[in-house]
């Protein structure tokens, strides 16, 4: 079983930027696709970007060309830089672990929160 946890998140302008990151424990984080989802009250839970074992990334039509998903593998931890963010970006954030390929569970992260003031 793997554990996520998540940090970077928290309050910035309009146009400013956060990184945030998201770092396992218990199994190799290689061997997962890993995913950046986000929840914004009153909204259902969106993907916001994925990234495979292989490093091929795919990004939710309203990030792309802000937001990219990379992994460190070395330091078994996913990230997710946010640049150019906008008010409607403020949700809470949510780390993915996807080992259904190997027979194992979907793994969440417990959020964080990012807030972007107009």
């Amino acid at each position: 079983q793997v554990q996520l946890v998540e940090s970077g998140g928290g309050l910035v302008q309009a146009g400013g930027s956060l990184r945030l990151s998201c770092t396992a424990s218990g199994r190799i984080l290689s061997f997962y696709i890993m995913a950046w989802y986000r929840q914004a009250p009153g909204k259902q839970r969106e993907l916001v970007a994925d990234i495979t074992s292989g490093g091929n990334t795919r990004y939710g039509d309203s990030v792309k060309g802000r937001f990219t998903i990379f992994r460190d593998n070395a330091v078994n931890t996913v990230y997710l830089q946010m640049n150019s963010l906008k008010p409607e970006d403020t949700a809470v954030y949510y780390c993915n672990a996807d080992g259904r390929s190997r027979g194992w569970n979907i793994t969440w992260g417990q959020g964080t929160q990012v807030t972007v003031s107009s």
